[in-house]
């Protein structure tokens, strides 16, 4: 997984990079930091790929996140951020044929859990139509991906973008500088991958979010789901998003 994470109110600075970068790759590269226009006083993190055990126990993003934080950094508040996540095409299989279905069964998902994903998402619908928009509702896996690759011109701006050669990017995440928000994340990601990779296209059609939801186990996102009120109807009181 790859992550681009978008920060803004605080400048765009090369100073404050350094900082960040200094806590970052203080043993190795795993960061590097760049423009992005679409932010009005910030810049945009870029890790570079790494598992998602890696994330969460090898990246220091605790501290990169607080230093954010305090240098007066914005993320979900600033409401021009987000959290995008690449996911290596190989990773679905060994073959182009094996890639696709696997990725076809990502997009149904997407499709039929749009409204869950939303409120996971902490996006407004509005923010999606142009950042991240849905393909549309198809009844076969392969035909939401057929639409996608032939017949819809939405480029890049897509809640899941096929356009590069190497991943495919989830997009439709807002940007956060709270630690368990941004696992969560990567969690909920490696989930819908493995349900992607390990069920037919039957088995994917007939899930429930209830069933996809009860069968989600990292401490994190149970937490997060709980948070946002989607996990088994179970909720708790959630600390304020950054």
């Amino acid at each position: 997984m790859g992550v681009e994470l978008e920060i803004d109110d605080g400048g765009e600075s090369s100073s404050n990079a350094t900082e960040l970068l200094s806590i970052a790759n203080h043993s190795y590269e795993h960061i590097y930091c760049k423009h992005d226009g679409s932010l009005e006083e910030g810049f945009e993190i870029v890790t570079h790929p790494m598992t998602l055990d890696y994330h969460r126990e090898g990246m220091a993003w605790a501290d990169i996140l607080h230093k954010a934080v305090a240098m007066g950094y914005k993320s979900h508040q600033a409401g021009t951020c987000g959290l995008h996540v690449h996911v290596n095409r190989n990773a679905f299989g060994s073959t182009e044929d094996e890639q696709e279905a696997c990725i076809a069964r990502v997009l149904y998902f997407f499709e039929k859990h749009w409204e869950e994903l939303l409120k996971f998402s902490r996006r407004t619908q509005r923010q999606l139509d142009r950042w991240a928009a849905r393909y549309g509702y198809k009844e076969q896996p392969r035909e939401i991906l057929e639409h996608a690759k032939k017949g819809y011109h939405g480029g890049r701006y897509t809640c899941v973008n096929l356009q590069n050669d190497s991943t495919i990017e989830f997009r439709m995440f807002r940007g956060t500088l709270k630690l368990n928000t941004l696992i969560a994340t990567l969690q909920l990601v490696d989930r819908i991958c493995e349900v992607a990779i390990c069920l037919s296209d039957e088995e994917v059609k007939n899930m429930s979010w209830s069933t996809f939801a009860s069968g989600c186990q990292a401490t994190e996102l149970v937490q997060y789901l709980k948070e946002r009120r989607i996990y088994v109807n179970d909720a708790v009181v959630a600390e304020e998003e950054i």
